[in-house]
């Protein structure tokens, strides 16, 4: 009865040992298939795997891996629902979260993205992408104070962070501090020479200020720089209407166009062009 009880213990283990390398195995086929790009199999490999195991603990990283491939796809519906099930195994798992609130912020839903942000900051109060995205989401809700904070703490981490000096820049000019504006933006050309799209931020605080002049010497370098810089001829266009040369702010809107910035954007503008 001793050798009976001691077989079926041996067999039980040695089927949940096949069972969990199959799992394993499902899951690297899986990632495999993502490697090459093959995203539909992907996913339905990692769905094998969740109904092989579905209280494997593991699954919350599968969740999120379905979610990734779903957001790949522009599945966004879905995305978040995989992000959402992948967090309910693991509610406080950062990359989870992030990933959750960049779908909620490519679909515009700033709200819950925000929600997203903060709790990724409670668990770790200097991520560089949580404290990012939060300062751009009040500068959004023009809560400039808290931007302002945040923005200052991811310099205090990253001196050197593009996109926080470049986001204070924006801060700056949308608070009429344009001195200060120009100044930072001045650093991060003399940083990034070849940066076309610092010369159309510069030129668009300069335009604000109403230094045309320099604002159009810039747009220039920027269009030297990249040609299909659609912001640059937008910006361009702008200024030469506002100066009433509708012949060339036309030319300008129709590059834009001709470059992506969809045509009913620019309907108003174009109008005026007549």
């Amino acid at each position: 009865m001793k050798r009976f009880a001691l077989l079926i213990l041996i067999l039980c283990s040695t089927f949940a040992l096949v069972q969990a390398q199959t799992y394993q195995e499902l899951t690297d086929r899986a990632l495999n298939l993502v490697e090459a790009d093959d995203l539909v199999q992907a996913e339905e490999v990692f769905r094998q795997a969740l109904k092989l195991e579905p209280s494997n603990p593991r699954n919350a990283l599968v969740f999120s891996n379905i979610g990734t491939i779903q957001r790949r796809m522009k599945k966004y519906d879905n995305a978040i629902e995989s992000y959402t099930y992948a967090l309910n195994i693991a509610p406080t798992a950062i990359p989870i979260l992030l990933n959750r609130a960049t779908v909620y912020m490519e679909l515009g839903k700033t709200d819950r993205a925000y929600v997203d942000y903060c709790q990724v900051l409670d668990g770790d109060n200097s991520n560089a992408e949580a404290l990012l995205m939060r300062a751009y989401i009040y500068v959004v809700r023009r809560d400039y104070k808290a931007a302002r904070i945040d923005y200052d703490r991811l310099l205090k981490i990253e001196p050197n962070n593009y996109n926080a000096r470049l986001g204070l820049v924006t801060l700056n000019q949308k608070e009429k501090k344009f001195s200060e504006a120009i100044e930072l933006i001045s650093k991060l050309i003399v940083d990034y020479p070849e940066d076309a799209t610092l010369y159309v931020a510069r030129a668009d605080v300069e335009s604000d200020m109403q230094h045309v002049d320099l604002a159009m010497i810039d747009l220039e370098e920027a269009i030297r720089l990249d040609p299909e810089n659609s912001d640059a001829f937008l910006l361009r266009g702008e200024i030469y209407l506002s100066q009433k040369k509708k012949a060339l702010a036309k030319q300008d809107f129709e590059k834009a166009i001709q470059l992506g910035v969809p045509q009913s954007e620019l309907h108003s503008q174009m109008q005026q062009c007549r």
